[in-house]
């Protein structure tokens, strides 16, 4: 094998490795954000009075039929996913 086959090779793996890299970020910034929010649950059903006055924008907007925002909303505060936070707006239109 020449030198060109040896370096080709070498950027392959490198790239491999940087992909794994990459997904394994991705998935520990997801089992963070559900960390989270989980913690903020617990925390709100301890202390009501720590709940983030964002959360009552977001029920403003969900009544106020502008579920897109109030998704978006809930995402930022909670840091939940998009299937978890257009549920909970959607208990919140129920």
């Amino acid at each position: 094998m020449d030198i060109v086959t040896y370096g080709a090779a070498a950027l392959l793996l490198l790239a491999g490795l940087a992909s794994l890299a990459g997904s394994r970020l991705a998935r520990n910034d997801r089992r963070l954000a559900r960390i989270e929010h989980r913690l903020d649950l617990i925390l709100d059903h301890l202390d009501p009075r720590h709940q983030d006055s964002r959360l009552d924008e977001v029920a403003g907007l969900a009544r106020a039929g502008r579920k897109i925002e109030a998704i978006k909303t809930y995402r930022e505060v909670t840091g939940a996913g998009l299937k978890e936070a257009k549920d909970a707006v959607d208990r919140l239109t129920a």
